[in-house]
């Protein structure tokens, strides 16, 4: 029975220790908090899943909330005017639907499923002396916990980060009592309004630890008008805040969030980070190596809501990598065509999301303008979330782009 160790316990590692558990492989995984201590502390992210992403769950049968959670049968797009209007308004259907379920929710649920099963569970923060010490002990080491010291090993791949700071500062509120979108009060839908040259604001249905909720999400242009959560550490404050700049900002949504409330004490969450890929080998002192997994060696800014879909993803690729070598050592060659395997799709979300994170060219205006008229474009859009590789054919090129265009508007 091979022996694997896997550091960080979020989406990408417990998906993939509960995969390989699965698989008969003897699973270590450490990690800094309990279960109990995920489930009564701070919101972690926001996250959206799109149906291939829910589907490596479904395979795994870890679809543990999914008869609770909303569905997401659909994604919107508004862009503000400067007077407080939305020259653009429209909303694409999903053709499989979306789900959000909080982090604490689900990586208590799934550890506490681990350990059940018979899994190790190591609660210790690790340093990468830790990791030298086990290195040696395990046929395998995982590095899936996306920030603090163990990062540092995995060195930036400059090439393949065009950003070396913060093009977003985050703000995150979950809440209850928001209103319905009356264009389409029969379904759930992410709704994206975009504030050129100030941010975007996001809210997207969710299942948190009370029940069913949604998500307030602000992404602010650093030193822009939005760029005002940090430091405010009394969560009602930073509530306060949100509506006030979604009254300013996005007011037809302030509309239906102007009653709401926070669903509880650690329901906020600020913050910002430098979107990075990184070299996907890190180098203990003794010359053992590991292999980092999903966030700690592709990380995208949220404006796409990537970042789960991109774990479970990585998680499922890596299961696939270490289920097919067999018996065979996992040695450097073997790393870095597992970690190229997943780049082989990771890097179309890398382009997408690096390009939102910018203004506009001419043409994405002229096709995110185009959908609210021609619905097939929309939903194309909406879609992409679920598969970004789509974009390549339409959206970067202007000449593909008005071919598109062309196609479905004749």
């Amino acid at each position: 029975m091979r022996k694997i160790l896997i550091v960080g316990a979020g989406q990408s590692g417990l998906q993939l220790a509960l995969g390989l558990q699965a698989r008969g492989y003897e699973v270590t995984l450490m990690t800094n908090r309990t279960a109990e201590e995920i489930r009564g502390g701070r919101v972690m992210s926001t996250q959206c899943m799109f149906t291939t992403a829910l589907q490596h769950e479904r395979d795994l049968e870890l679809n543990f909330w999914e008869s609770q959670a909303p569905r997401i049968e659909g994604l919107g797009v508004s862009v503000a005017g400067p007077d407080g209007s939305r020259p653009i308004d429209w909303v694409g259907r999903l053709e499989g639907y979306a789900q959000s379920v909080d982090q604490r929710v689900k990586m208590a649920g799934w550890m506490e499923a681990f350990a059940q099963r018979g899994g190790q569970l190591v609660v210790h923060g690790a340093a990468v002396s830790d990791l030298d010490y086990f290195a040696r002990r395990y046929d395998l080491v995982l590095v899936a916990a996306g920030k603090g010291e163990l990062v540092s090993m995995f060195g930036r791949d400059a090439s393949r980060s065009p950003y070396d700071k913060p093009q977003r500062a985050l703000a995150v509120s979950y809440v209850n009592g928001l209103g319905p979108r009356p264009e389409h009060p029969d379904y759930h839908a992410v709704r994206c309004n975009l504030v050129p040259g100030v941010g975007e604001m996001f809210i997207m249905p969710t299942l948190t630890t009370s029940g069913p909720a949604d998500i307030l999400f602000w992404e602010g242009i650093p030193g822009g008008p939005l760029d005002v959560f940090e430091g405010v550490k009394d969560p009602q404050e930073h509530l306060r805040l949100t509506l006030e700049l979604m009254e300013r900002f996005v007011p037809w949504e302030y509309e239906r969030a102007r009653g709401v409330e926070l669903t509880d004490a650690g329901g906020t969450l600020a913050g910002r980070y430098a979107p990075t890929v990184r070299n996907p080998i890190g180098e203990l002192p003794s010359g053992g190596l590991v292999l980092g997994v999903a966030d700690v060696v592709v990380a995208n800014d949220p404006i796409t809501g990537q970042g789960s879909n991109n774990a479970a993803k990585c998680a499922a690729s890596y299961l696939d990598s270490i289920v097919e070598h067999g018996e065979k050592p996992f040695d450097r060659d073997w790393m870095q065509t597992t970690f190229d395997r997943y780049w082989e799709y990771a890097q179309h979300v890398t382009k997408w999301t690096n390009a939102m994170l910018a203004p506009p060219p001419e043409h994405v205006l002229n096709l995110i303008g185009a959908a609210g008229q021609l619905p097939p474009v929309a939903n194309r859009f909406a879609n992409g979330f679920d598969n970004p590789a789509d974009f390549e054919n339409w959206f970067f090129d202007p000449e593909l782009a008005a071919a598109y265009l062309a196609s479905v508007s004749g």
